[in-house]
């Protein structure tokens, strides 16, 4: 199997942020390639104990291979929406030390053209993380109503021409289904009027259809709840996002609990009274100049950092 590089972002960042007992457990949500739970691993005592989760097949397959000696890793095939079973079902439930999440697509999916995630190199339309699973990008756009992939389009992507763009892939499949990136790009590309300085014109598109393929948006909110709960009182929430909707999702969850319940206005009630479960760790963090320099796919995340308190 040919290993493409991954450079991890915000790796020492988000270990320190992360790991405050060596003798923890403790969650790597997005194992990707492992660079995350390689340090974490190092940061850890001989009782500590990581668990990796990805949907990845292929992610699955370097962490057999990378950490296959290390009796205190383990790696799970899912998604980390089912983190709660996952923790359940090692009766670790509240016991956690800290979860850690990184978002997004890892340079090795970009990278590899037969995962269709990027018009870069024509390849298969696929785009999911979990190939055993669900349906492909070309399946998706193949079928859908145009008002549903208008509406993809303008949520997922936050793009202006998501209508015209929408048009386009509808006409166009009538008389050639689609089935490869640099089809779909140059069809979404020629329906842009507007192309953005520097930016590849169907960029937002095919960002808005991985992320509806992949139900990534409703798997962010379902870990997030989730992570609050599989987590002891004490324990770390880490989250490195890589676009503005993933991380108003994150710093809304964060501030939500930071307030604690919603109370009507005037209601006399006490601080203490209001439910409060986590407090934000300082503010969002920016990879540095330097990193950006290295990695210039580090230079749109973000780390939020949360500690739960009750």
């Amino acid at each position: 199997m040919t290993q493409l590089q991954h450079v991890t972002v915000l790796l020492q960042e988000a270990v320190d942020a992360l790991v405050t007992n060596p003798a923890g457990f403790y969650v790597d949500g997005t194992f990707g390639r492992g660079g995350h739970s390689a340090l974490v691993l190092e940061r850890l005592s001989a009782d500590g104990r990581l668990l990796g989760i990805d949907k990845d097949l292929a992610a699955i397959a370097v962490a057999n291979e990378r950490f296959a000696q290390d009796s205190r890793f383990e790696i799970a095939h899912g998604s980390f929406a089912e983190l709660g079973d996952l923790i359940e079902a090692r009766t670790m439930t509240g016991k956690v030390d800290g979860v850690l999440l990184d978002l997004g697509v890892s340079s090795p999916q970009l990278d590899e053209a037969e995962r269709g995630f990027s018009f870069q190199n024509d390849g298969p339309l696929d785009m999911r993380m979990d190939q055993t699973r669900g349906q492909s990008a070309a399946e998706w756009v193949n079928t859908a109503a145009e008002e549903d992939i208008a509406y993809v389009l303008k949520e997922f992507g936050e793009e202006r021409f998501a209508k015209r763009m929408a048009r386009a892939i509808v006409v166009e499949r009538q008389t050639k289904p689609f089935s490869r990136t640099r089809h779909l790009a140059e069809v979404i590309k020629e329906a842009n009027p507007a192309w953005e300085k520097g930016k590849h014109p169907a960029t937002r598109a095919f960002q808005a259809i991985r992320i509806h393929v992949n139900n990534e948006l409703t798997d962010l909110d379902a870990v997030l709840e989730q992570a609050l709960e599989v987590l002891a009182v004490g324990g770390r929430l880490v989250v490195i996002s890589f676009h503005s909707l993933e991380d108003r999702v994150v710093k809304r969850f964060i501030r939500r609990q930071e307030l604690g319940d919603p109370v009507p206005r005037g209601l006399p009630i006490r601080d203490e009274q209001l439910n409060k479960r986590m407090r934000s760790c300082g503010k969002a963090i920016k990879a540095s100049d330097s990193e950006v320099d290295i990695n210039v796919r580090s230079r749109s995340a973000i780390m939020r950092v949360a500690e739960k308190i009750s």
